[in-house]
């Protein structure tokens, strides 16, 4: 075979090559990335803020001795439910009763005393009036009388503090609620000195929650809804959530009653105090609960999924947003809060902003994509009101 033979192949097949790459270099550009988007449009929310607290009794009664003596009687179940003015102990009423008893001769001796004496004012008034006896003596009868009626008022008094001794022998509940363990028990010697602590009761229904806000956040609300940025929730008591320790939430709403006026100076925070119902006795003082409390209206809220913003290396906010010519744009955001699985944004954003949330890990700021509608994106967990 002749070299002209052999050559010739090999030059068509070079020329074959070269056409394929040349159809490649000349084939059309790729098609830019296809991502889901959202649209972002404000809207009215009620904003809420979850804080840390403590319950507390509506009311707490210390029940102590009000005489000194022995402890006869416990007329009540340990942490059960009392009635006000139900009896609970009996203290040892005879030396009570005796000192009654004494008042009780003392006054009717002064009374006598006072009418022996009354009867010598009276004639002693006559006689002064003939000019029978000298003013020196009608006086001093007129002091005697004076005297004797004042006795008559001591001997009342004893008798009505021995008569009150007497019922603070029967020691009855001040005030409606639970009953906590008996600090004494039957034969125990109580004292007046030292008011001995007999048991404490609690009423539970109502209950009050305790809760701390730092004082920045005070600051930061008075400040939105002077500016008109928040818009308070209504003209009522704000309403408050409460959420107990295993994470559930409790079946009945509260109000926020007040706010301290003072700033803890060791904590920066201040205590708010909310009530809540009670009925079935379900929560207890001194338990750990966090209270959901309504903080106010924005009008024109701009709310992104989480999932839609990263960190740069500053630490700040960024989306990506279809831009201009459907090319993707880095955004620096301010974010305020978390709302439910999305943030409250501050500013970066506004109303229109096309906000890429799907295939964000295949783009890059600068290239060119295709927004679609964004599809199978979580469900929002806070509803706009």
């Amino acid at each position: 075979m002749s070299l002209k033979h052999v050559l010739l192949p090999a030059a068509f097949a070079s020329i074959l090559v070269l056409a394929g790459c040349s159809k490649k270099t000349a084939a059309a550009p790729a098609a830019p990335a296809e991502v889901g988007v959202i649209s972002v449009a404000p809207s009215a929310i009620t904003l809420t803020r979850e804080l840390p607290g403590r319950t507390s009794a509506f009311l707490v009664a210390e029940v102590r001795a009000r005489v000194s003596g022995i402890v006869l009687q416990r007329h009540f179940t340990e942490g059960g439910d009392v009635k006000e003015g139900q009896l609970l102990y009996t203290i040892d009423p005879a030396p009570y009763q005796a000192a009654l008893d004494s008042a009780k001769a003392n006054l009717a001796r002064a009374d006598a005393n006072a009418a022996v004496i009354r009867l010598q004012a009276d004639r002693s008034k006559k006689l002064i009036d003939a000019r029978a006896i000298s003013q020196q003596e009608y006086d001093d009868v007129a002091a005697s009388h004076l005297a004797a009626e004042a006795d008559v008022a001591a001997a009342k008094a004893a008798v009505q503090t021995a008569d009150i001794n007497i019922g603070y022998t029967r020691v009855a509940a001040p005030v409606s609620g639970r009953i906590g363990l008996s600090q004494v028990t039957q034969g125990a010697y109580v004292q007046q000195g030292t008011a001995t602590l007999l048991a404490t009761i609690q009423q539970l229904d109502p209950l009050y929650v305790d809760l701390t806000q730092s004082s920045t956040d005070v600051l930061r609300l008075r400040r939105d809804l002077a500016a008109g940025k928040l818009q308070r929730a209504g003209e009522s008591a704000a309403k408050a959530e409460l959420l107990l320790d295993d994470n559930s939430v409790y079946s009945q709403n509260g109000t926020l009653q007040f706010s301290d006026v003072t700033v803890n100076a060791s904590t920066n925070s201040i205590t708010l105090r909310a009530i809540f119902p009670n009925p079935k006795n379900e929560l207890l003082p001194g338990m750990f609960v966090r209270a959901r409390l309504q903080e106010g209206t924005t009008p024109d809220a701009i709310l992104v999924p989480q999932l839609a913003i990263t960190r740069n290396s500053k630490g700040e906010a960024t989306a990506l947003v279809v831009g201009a010519e459907n090319k993707v744009e880095l955004r620096v955001l301010r974010t305020d809060r978390a709302v439910g699985n999305q943030w409250l944004i501050a500013d970066g954003l506004k109303a229109g902003d096309q906000v890429i949330v799907q295939n964000l890990q295949r783009i890059r700021p600068g290239a060119v994509v295709k927004p679609v509608p964004a599809t199978n994106v979580p469900a929002s967990t806070v509803a706009a009101r």
